[in-house]
């Protein structure tokens, strides 16, 4: 449908580059590879944690770009996106951003600061837009609502930027949210009963019409089997980053980490020029996916399912610079 921009992209210094804006106003990418000196006195010391911050942020871009190439994903010939690969790219046109999320790692939230920017003032306080709000579609546009020359336009002249977070954790997330919450019905029934009908011998009949106490290891048989990816798309709260994203073929500006979600999102905040009124919410999560809780869920793993499950992830890994985990039995 249209071309994808990642195979003409060279790497860009954080410095130094001139890139078209609106009149009377940089532009987030502006901001982002040449900053302007209001954005440097922000900062102290200004050119010290200016510089770390944009050297972070292009090692982030580089790791990304050498795990492309190392896995020969940007081929010769140019990958061909269509529209429908475009509907986690959410735009924000006032400020001239584009937000791919990533469920599972902060994407209410990050909703939430979407719905603020592009409100025209509609909201103020992203925390009052109530959770299910955030997730309605209508709320917010997405890249392929758009025509092909002005999904082109919008890929070359916004700021894009996406969050990952530690694949594995956000699987386990992913589980404990969907399969062990007594309230996601929808999904008990959509997957669950699935998941139980291959995976569980002598399953009951109520097991079977209800899904709703799907084990983890049956979770993670269920991803790894061969069947399940021919079937159908993985649901994106446990679909990967590479798929939901397509960081091959969209050159992200840049990646925040969950690990360093305020610090990064209140950086995106800065770079849109919005950082003094609006910042990422902070609030601490008591229910929250530990590095800990991740390690118990997989003890019960073995190891040929291990293996097989860091294949299906392991582009997420190498691309955002996650290290196999330690607690992994590997083949």
């Amino acid at each position: 449908m249209f071309q994808a921009e990642s195979s003409t992209v060279m790497r860009r210094s954080p410095f130094g580059v001139d890139i078209c804006c609106r009149k009377g106003s940089r532009s987030p990418l502006q901001e982002l590879y040449n900053p302007t000196q209001r954005s440097l006195e922000r900062v102290s010391p200004p050119w010290l944690e200016l510089s770390n911050t944009a050297v972070l942020h292009q090692m982030r871009r580089d790791q990304v770009i050498d795990t492309c190439r190392a896995n020969s994903i940007v081929s010769r010939k140019r990958r061909v996106l269509t529209p429908n690969d475009l509907k986690h790219l959410v735009v924000d046109e006032d400020h001239e951003l584009i937000y791919c999320y990533v469920p599972k790692v902060a994407c209410t939230n990050w909703k939430r600061l979407m719905m603020v920017l592009t409100g025209r003032g509609k909201y103020s306080d992203p925390m009052e837009i109530p959770a299910n709000e955030a997730h309605v579609s209508a709320n917010l546009k997405t890249l392929n609502q758009y025509s092909i020359p002005e999904i082109n336009h919008r890929l070359k002249s916004y700021m894009k930027f996406l969050f990952v977070r530690e694949p594995f954790e956000r699987l386990v997330s992913a589980y404990r949210n969907k399969f062990t919450q007594k309230y996601n019905t929808s999904f008990h029934k959509r997957y669950g009963t699935k998941i139980i009908r291959r995976q569980r011998k002598n399953a009951t009949q109520e097991a079977l019409r209800k899904g709703d106490d799907v084990k983890f290891e049956e979770f993670v048989a269920y991803l790894i089997d061969p069947h399940t990816q021919r079937e159908e798309p993985f649901n994106e709260h446990w679909q990967t980053v590479y798929s939901l994203c397509h960081p091959c073929h969209i050159h992200y500006d840049l990646v925040g980490k969950y690990e360093t979600l305020e610090e990064d999102s209140n950086y995106v905040l800065q770079l849109a020029g919005v950082g003094s009124y609006l910042k990422f919410p902070t609030y601490a999560k008591s229910t929250r996916t530990t590095d800990e809780m991740t390690t118990e869920f997989f003890q019960n793993i073995s190891s040929e399912h291990q293996t097989q499950l860091y294949e299906v992830y392991k582009l997420d890994f190498l691309m955002f610079n996650y290290s196999v985990p330690s607690y992994l039995k590997l083949e």
